[in-house]
């Protein structure tokens, strides 16, 4: 290629890195907003999207998840977008560097998933468990997240209906939650789980076949997600290189 075609595909390639990277730092900006709005107002955010979701977003904290995710995208987009604007070559090798070690973390967290679900589970259990026995029925935001999550996904509890035994909400109602009271044949009280044996699964597992159940859309985005890091990463490694030829 000529001086005069290299250069021009170095400015297409440039161009596309600043607003590909303008769009993730607008992605993030748009997600720390939601993030902050259901730390400071999070019923209305329940109210808005909680019945519509099942997912395992009901049962961690999704405001502190939302501001993670997009603060993460912010510091990515802005490195990307003004490095590529600037020609900064430190810049453009925190932005690889960055995006590098986050697709890193994503393929251990995919083969831990995998491989690992027993852990996976441990540690939920470890930290929500105690979750639920202190604070639902006292947190409302944490109770109504809970209600919607074991209504639409038909489960009970982390495990199974045992994690609210001893719990706040048990040793105030002498009672399971409503929503554990569901079973496959009909209402039966869970203070009697022996009767008719037929209690709920515990959320994780059925959360866990939800995901197996969708594994061709969770493993489509999954590869979108990596393909785009991975021409991320290449486009600021092109650009980082070519600099040392202007």
């Amino acid at each position: 290629l000529s001086p005069g075609a290299k250069m021009g595909c170095f400015t297409f390639i440039k161009v596309m890195m600043i607003l590909f990277n303008l769009a993730i730092f607008l992605s993030g900006a748009t997600l720390l907003g939601v993030g902050i709005w259901v730390t400071v107002d999070d019923q209305s955010f329940l109210e808005i999207f909680g019945a519509l979701s099942s997912s395992v977003l009901q049962v961690v904290y999704v405001s502190y998840f939302l501001i993670a995710i997009g603060a993460i995208l912010l510091v990515i987009g802005f490195l990307g977008c003004y490095g590529a604007q600037k020609d900064s070559k430190c810049l453009l090798m925190m932005f690889f560097s960055v995006v590098l070690i986050i697709f890193i973390a994503e393929i251990a967290a995919a083969v831990v998933a995998l491989v690992y679900t027993g852990l996976a589970e441990t540690l939920l259990t470890a930290v929500v468990t105690p979750l639920l026995k202190e604070k639902y029925g006292t947190d409302t935001s944490f109770t109504h997240i809970w209600n919607v999550t074991m209504t639409e996904v038909h489960c009970c509890g982390l495990n199974n209906y045992t994690d609210f035994t001893n719990s706040t909400w048990y040793n105030h109602h002498r009672t399971y939650p409503d929503p554990c009271s569901l079973v496959v044949r009909g209402l039966l009280p869970l203070a009697h789980p022996h009767l008719r044996g037929c209690l709920l699964q515990g959320c994780f597992n059925q959360l866990l076949e939800e995901i197996k159940t969708n594994a061709g859309v969770v493993g489509g985005v999954a590869v979108g997600i990596a393909a785009l890091e991975i021409a991320a990463m290449a486009v600021s490694m092109y650009l980082y290189c070519k600099l040392d030829q202007k």
